[in-house]
């Protein structure tokens, strides 16, 4: 009984997906992503998003996404960046390249706190599909399909919301499964 008491202290509930703590802060990448940090601060902390954080301070933006928002931002995990072409990384991590690795992290990004309730109810408003400007100035294309949310890119890629609602200070922050990528 002493150690079920124990395992209650430390205990986490696996909640549709999502790990989440007793405190209300959620687990990603092994790490707790508190709701009082902001988007650098908790990616930084997430052993899947080692890439993303790198890409994020190799094209300069750390600042801006520590700034006020509120940013909703689709996460793609290092999973989602190993599934580029081979090299593909590794070039827009080059300094004569930020510019386009600018424009594909901005990509992942909408201006505003889109918890993963507004989302599904833009979805249903657009009969099946939502279309988000990016921070960009692309369009993000939403859909659900077997109960999880979807996104398409300008190029037909699909990527699936792994992880929702992770609360910060300046926004929320979705976990994906691949790397969208804006239009030519």
């Amino acid at each position: 009984m002493r150690n079920l008491k124990l395992l209650g202290i430390f205990c986490f509930l696996f909640i549709g997906g999502t790990l989440m703590a007793q405190n209300g802060s959620t687990m990603v990448g092994g790490a707790e992503m508190y709701p009082n940090k902001n988007i650098v601060e908790n990616a930084s902390q997430s052993n899947d998003h080692t890439t993303l954080v790198a890409a994020v301070k190799a094209a300069g933006l750390v600042e801006t996404l520590q700034s006020e928002g509120p940013f909703t931002v689709f996460a793609p995990t290092n999973a989602a960046f190993e599934k580029l072409p081979a090299g593909t990384v590794e070039s827009l991590l080059k300094p004569e390249n930020k510019e386009q690795l600018q424009a594909v992290l901005t990509y992942h990004v909408i201006a505003g706190d889109f918890g993963a309730k507004d989302v599904v109810a833009a979805i249903e408003e657009g009969d099946g599909k939502a279309t988000f400007e990016t921070v960009q100035g692309g369009k993000l294309y939403a859909m659900m399909e077997d109960g999880k949310v979807k996104l398409k890119d300008a190029s037909g890629n699909v990527a699936t919301v792994t992880t929702a609602d992770v609360n910060q200070s300046n926004g929320v922050i979705h976990v994906i499964d691949t790397v969208v990528l804006p239009g030519k």
